[in-house]
């Protein structure tokens, strides 16, 4: 059985996306990857090899700016057959602000419901 390849991501810095790729033992060619948004295409993804050795490759591509938008934004780096090798989500606007805090409210509320839980327990069993 060969081993998996596998993309470790580094950084995302200045818009661009960095990972380190390991190929798979049998694989010598540069990695065929795309950057994936929605189900489509949206950037080339380039391949610099950093050691022969062990099929190592730095993984480079550019986020497009116009896919970005209000709401959290997912990419997924996928290989040639499609399967997703990595993702990564970019969160942003006002309309997110709005969901994150619903979101810290309802958690708020079930820690209260817990808490509340917890201490009507403790008075059962002590006393």
């Amino acid at each position: 059985m060969l081993n998996a390849a596998t993309l470790t991501r580094k950084r995302i810095h200045n818009g661009v996306y960095e990972g380190v790729y390991q190929g798979r033992s049998n694989e010598t060619a540069a990695p065929i990857l795309s950057l994936i948004h929605l189900g489509e295409s949206v950037g080339e993804v380039f391949a610099d090899q950093i050691n022969t050795d062990n099929n190592t490759w730095l993984i480079r591509c550019r986020i497009p700016v116009n896919i970005i938008s209000d709401g959290l934004q997912t990419f997924f780096i996928c290989t040639e057959d499609t399967t997703a090798i990595d993702n990564f989500s970019i969160a942003s606007g006002e309309v997110l602000d709005d969901e994150l805090r619903n979101e810290i409210n309802l958690l708020r509320e079930e820690l209260d419901m817990l808490k509340r839980a917890f201490r009507r327990h403790c008075a059962e069993t002590m006393g």
